[in-house]
């Protein structure tokens, strides 16, 4: 692992022990970002989609995510906070609410925001969004959570029905290798 990754990760394991980590580790986060040079000499330049490990424990995970030309992913929750660097391309986010007069079910559409390169967002951890990467080149941005990514039990929602059901890593993680197939 590079010198730049383990301080990265050095420095988020310490903010989870002060006041406000999230907003801290988003600054982490914004200070990496704004010189993606730096950035691809310790991890690489993106060359296909995909989820790169970087960090995980039980109360903290960092991942590398390098989105497909065109790839979206289907509205889902983390069940924790997340905080969000893109360093390459451009990330849009639709997010999500749970009417309050309807079945908890089903979602409807509650904002959007677009992220290009240089650009980081913190995520709530009740937060439901979905991703989409507009470009016909790869986006890289850089995941940060407050817990484990990977064991966490999640939701996804039905892009059609938007009715809520698991999560499903395994599916998810192939649609990667699905768009990565149309490079």
């Amino acid at each position: 692992m590079s010198p730049l990754i383990s301080k990265l990760i050095e420095n988020c394991l310490d903010a989870l022990n002060q006041e406000k980590p999230q907003q801290r580790i988003k600054q982490l986060i914004q200070d990496i970002i704004e010189t993606p040079e730096t950035l691809y000499q310790a991890i690489g330049l993106p060359t296909q989609g995909g989820i790169e490990k970087l960090f995980v424990s039980e109360r903290l995970t960092v991942i590398n995510v390098v989105w497909a030309p065109h790839m979206t992913m289907l509205p889902h929750n983390h069940n924790m906070w997340a905080v969000i660097g893109v360093y390459q391309g451009r990330e849009d986010n639709i997010f999500w609410r749970r009417p309050r007069s309807a079945s908890f079910e089903k979602l409807e559409a509650a904002g959007a925001r677009s992220l290009g390169a240089g650009e980081a967002i913190s995520l709530g951890q009740d937060l439901v969004h979905s991703v989409t990467n507009p470009c016909a080149s790869l986006t890289g941005a850089l995941h940060v959570y407050g817990g484990d990514f990977f064991a966490m039990r999640r939701s996804e929602w039905d892009p059609l029905s938007l009715q809520e059901k698991p999560y499903d890593l395994a599916s998810n993680l192939a649609l990667f290798k699905k768009a990565n197939s149309l490079l």
